[in-house]
C-alpha cells in the first residue's frame, strides 16, 4: 500500500507534525483496507470467515461445535445444504456424495425391485457421516428404503471404531 506522505508535495516530508500525522493515519487506512478485505472474502462462503460462516448457518438450522467441527468442514457443509435442491436422481446423489466424502469413496445404487437404496461409503469421520446421512434423508423418495453400508468409521477425530476392542482397554469394574 502506498504511504499517504508520499501521495502529498515533498515539502510535507520534512514537517514532523505531518510525518506524525500521515504515519497514523496510514495505520488507520491499512486496518480500513484490511476491513473491507475480510467483507469482500465473507460473501462468498470457500473464503468467509467464523463469524460470516455462523451467520449462514443460523437461518438453516445449524447448530455448530467449532471445537468437534473444522471451519472447512463447515463450509463444505452449507455449500452442500444450498446445492441440494430437486428434482433428485441418482446421479446428482453420486454428485453430491463425491463432493462430501471424496471422489470414489462413495457409491449410490439402487434396486428397483426391492426398492432399496444402498449407499457404500468409506467415511472417516463422524461429522461427515452424519451431513452424508442428512444428504441422502432430504433426497430419498418416500418408497425407497434407505441402507448404508460404512467403512473406516471413526467416532470423532482420534478413536476408530473396532480398532481397540473394549475388552483391551482394562479390567470390567462393577458398579453397584
Amino acid at each position: 500500500m502506498t504511504k499517504l506522505l508520499d501521495l502529498l508535495p515533498e515539502f510535507y516530508a520534512e514537517i514532523k507534525e505531518f510525518i506524525e500525522l500521515t504515519a497514523t493515519e496510514d495505520v488507520e487506512l491499512a486496518a480500513l483496507e484490511d476491513a473491507m478485505n475480510r467483507q469482500f472474502a465473507d460473501q462468498f462462503i470457500e473464503t468467509a470467515g467464523e463469524q460470516a460462516i455462523r451467520r449462514r448457518e443460523q437461518p438453516l438450522g445449524i447448530r455448530a461445535d467449532p471445537s468437534m467441527e473444522s471451519l472447512d468442514f463447515r463450509r463444505k457443509r452449507l455449500i452442500n445444504r444450498y446445492s441440494t435442491k430437486p428434482p433428485f436422481t441418482i446421479r446428482f446423489l453420486q454428485e453430491r456424495l463425491d463432493y462430501l466424502v471424496g471422489s470414489g469413496r462413495a457409491a449410490a445404487s439402487v434396486d428397483v425391485p426391492g426398492f432399496i437404496l444402498t449407499v457404500a461409503a468409506a467415511i472417516d469421520d463422524a461429522n461427515i457421516f452424519r451431513e452424508v446421512e442428512r444428504t441422502v434423508k432430504s433426497m430419498i423418495p418416500a418408497h425407497l428404503v434407505y441402507r448404508q453400508l460404512v467403512r473406516d468409521m471413526r467416532l470423532g477425530a482420534s478413536w476408530k471404531l473396532g480398532a481397540t476392542p473394549f475388552a483391551a482397554l482394562g479390567p470390567e469394574v462393577v458398579i453397584l
